[in-house]
């Protein structure tokens, strides 16, 4: 597996630093690195497997023993994305992007994607990876219909009141939480948001420009009547069983219509969902 030069100087230094604390039983790479498609770019997704009787201590020590390891410039626990185990990092002295997942060793098989093992003592990783399989999270499309419909009438408030600052980070999340895993699903890829779309789906991505706004009440109307155009458009015939609501799409995109009609943003929605 090729790697960029700044990636493998970075793990030639760091293995043989993490070989020496006994603690460790093995470290893996996810990410791009695992796929077999980084480029210069790519963040360091490291999975370190620790002793289940030594975990409690590393996990209190592991800021240091990142520093110990190599040049860290900045870090932080990854509460925020639901991962207290994760430390995210900017490494130096070539800035580099490396998460640091600590898990027990008993837990190391539990994983959404496939991991390369780096290094490990007594093969124990790979014994543990062979005999298991990733499970991706699935697209939940009755969990997204259930809120699809109030965000679109919460984003036409934000737009009739003129938070339009409001209404631009609310599409920008809409395209994250709904349309890249839309895309990605239909490819087969993991559910990460907007991650590479431009190259797993490029006639998605230009459909996708339709969403894209500046700070304009004309743009951001044409904006969002696009998000429940692209939205019907998608969702049609999946092959994902939910209840669509259509009351709920009706009602929002009425009001949707009525907002962009009187700010003059654009022509009313032709959405199925308004029909």
């Amino acid at each position: 597996m090729p790697l960029p030069d700044v990636h493998e100087r970075f793990l030639d230094g760091l293995l043989p630093r993490v070989r020496s604390d006994s603690r460790i039983v093995g470290v893996a790479a996810g990410g791009s690195v695992a796929n077999g498609v980084p480029d210069e770019y790519s963040d360091v997704d490291l999975v370190l497997a620790v002793e289940d009787d030594a975990f409690d201590q590393v996990m209190r020590e592991r800021l240091a023993l990142i520093e110990a390891w190599s040049p860290l410039v900045a870090g932080f626990t990854g509460e925020h994305v639901g991962e207290p185990r994760l430390i995210i990092t900017l490494m130096g002295p070539e800035a580099l992007h490396v998460d640091f997942k600590f898990v027990r060793y008993t837990d190391f098989t539990s994983r959404v994607d496939e991991l390369q093992v780096l290094w490990e003592r007594d093969g124990r990783l790979s014994t543990a990876l062979a005999a298991t399989s990733p499970s991706p999270p699935r697209l939940d499309l009755q969990w997204i219909d259930d809120r699809f419909w109030v965000w679109i009438h919460y984003g036409a408030t934000k737009l009739a009141r003129g938070e339009l600052f409001e209404a631009i980070g609310f599409i920008s999340y809409l395209r994250e939480t709904v349309f890249g895993p839309l895309i990605q699903y239909r490819h087969g890829k993991l559910l990460q948001g907007v991650r590479r779309l431009e190259t797993t789906d490029p006639d998605a991505a230009r459909a996708l420009e339709a969403t894209v706004c500046g700070r304009d009440t004309g743009e951001i109307g044409r904006a969002l009547l696009a998000c429940v155009d692209l939205y019907d458009q998608w969702t049609d015939g999946i092959d994902i069983a939910f209840h669509r609501n259509d009351a709920a799409a009706r009602l929002a995109t009425q009001y949707l219509d009525q907002v962009v009609g009187r700010l003059g943003s654009g022509p009313a929605s032709d959405s199925r969902a308004a029909g």
